[in-house]
């Protein structure tokens, strides 16, 4: 049956392209004792994480969970839904990969996967918005992991600002106007260029606009 079923307790085919050592990637799997962990809530805490992986250790062994390295937002310094748990042998993370893997923590199915270490700076996200990438283009609604994606967000920050521009005193609905406009374009029935001043409602929807511009810009930035 080895040949049906997966083995658990294997790294995945993923590799982290910022890390160093390329071709050695396999070597230093082959005796890690760090788990990468995913999908987690925003808010689960150390404390939870460090309850369900120390299920796997064995301190009569000289074993145990070593540390725990919580994934933090770049910008805000919060929980970003990942983090990397470090035990004392390797047998120790084979056993959390295989036992842990696909199973529930705080509602959620979280993922681990064998890491090859980790360096000061891998716990912040390396989204442009300071969160986990995958964070950046997830199209749905996901409470545990801070509401929509960054993407979503922006999007919806858009939407905003053009609802309230048609809804904003002194503004044309789509498709209305004046009769006499249309029929002359650009010039009164002389011939002439019109020319119209702005009004107080127009200054404030710019200043609407400016504001909402520049919270989107921050947020892309």
């Amino acid at each position: 049956m080895a040949h049906v079923v997966a083995a658990l307790d294997l790294p995945s085919n993923y590799r982290d392209s910022q890390a160093r050592h390329q071709r050695d990637t396999n070597e230093l799997l082959s005796h890690s004792s760090t788990l990468y962990i995913g999908n987690l809530s925003f808010y689960t805490t150390e404390e939870q994480i460090y309850e369900v992986f120390a299920k796997c250790a064995k301190p009569e062994d000289g074993g145990g969970v070593k540390r725990i390295i919580m994934g933090l937002d770049r910008n805000t310094r919060t929980p970003c839904g990942f983090c990397f748990v470090e035990f004392y042998t390797h047998a120790e993370a084979l056993a959390a990969l295989k036992y842990i893997s696909g199973t529930k923590l705080d509602e959620r199915i979280v993922r681990c996967d064998l890491d090859t270490g980790y360096t000061d700076g891998r716990q912040f996200g390396r989204g442009k918005s300071g969160g986990q990438v995958r964070d950046e283009h997830r199209t749905d609604y996901d409470a545990g992991r801070g509401g929509w994606g960054a993407q979503a967000q922006r999007e919806r920050l858009r939407k905003e600002l053009y609802a309230d521009a048609s809804d904003a005193p002194g503004a044309v609905a789509s498709g209305g106007g004046n009769w006499e406009h249309e029929r002359h374009g650009n010039e009164s029935p002389d011939g002439k260029p019109l020319k119209r001043e702005r009004d107080e409602d127009e200054d404030d929807l710019d200043e609407v606009g400016r504001s909402r511009r520049l919270r989107i810009e921050g947020e892309e930035s």
